[in-house]
């Protein structure tokens, strides 16, 4: 069964196994979760991730979860943009999560940026997701 939205389930993957206080998640590889993964490491909310090939046509990435003294670095994360509402916004509308305290994970021309790499940039895009 295919599934509709594969960014969520990413998302809600890392918010399980935070809650569960697990090291590490799986979830199934693709090229946009791997960007949005990589924006979560720039900006310092896991301790990284590795695609794992090992499985015949499957690939899987093996997200390493980040804590502080064993409290989840990420405490909330939420999907904005959904296949059935896609949320676009200018580079003076990016929204701000907890008065700049948390990061929107922004889908431009320029590749998957956070909010201020976008606003740096000065691009606007699909607002992903939301980072506290």
């Amino acid at each position: 069964m295919s599934m509709s939205d594969p960014l969520a389930d990413m998302i809600t993957r890392i918010r399980n196994g935070q809650r569960a206080n697990k090291k590490a998640v799986s979830s199934p590889a693709s090229k946009m979760r791997q960007r949005v993964l990589d924006v979560l490491e720039r900006e310092g909310y896991i301790r990284g991730y590795v695609r794992n090939e090992e499985n015949a046509g499957k690939p899987e990435l093996s997200i390493e979860l980040k804590y502080h003294e064993s409290d989840p670095v990420i405490r909330e994360i939420k999907r904005v943009s959904k296949p059935g509402r896609r949320v676009y916004s200018s580079v003076g509308d990016l929204p701000r999560v907890r008065n700049g305290l948390g990061i929107s994970i922004v889908s431009t021309p320029k590749g998957v940026l956070s909010d201020a790499e976008a606003r740096a940039e000065n691009v606007g895009g699909e607002v992903i997701c939301t980072v506290f």
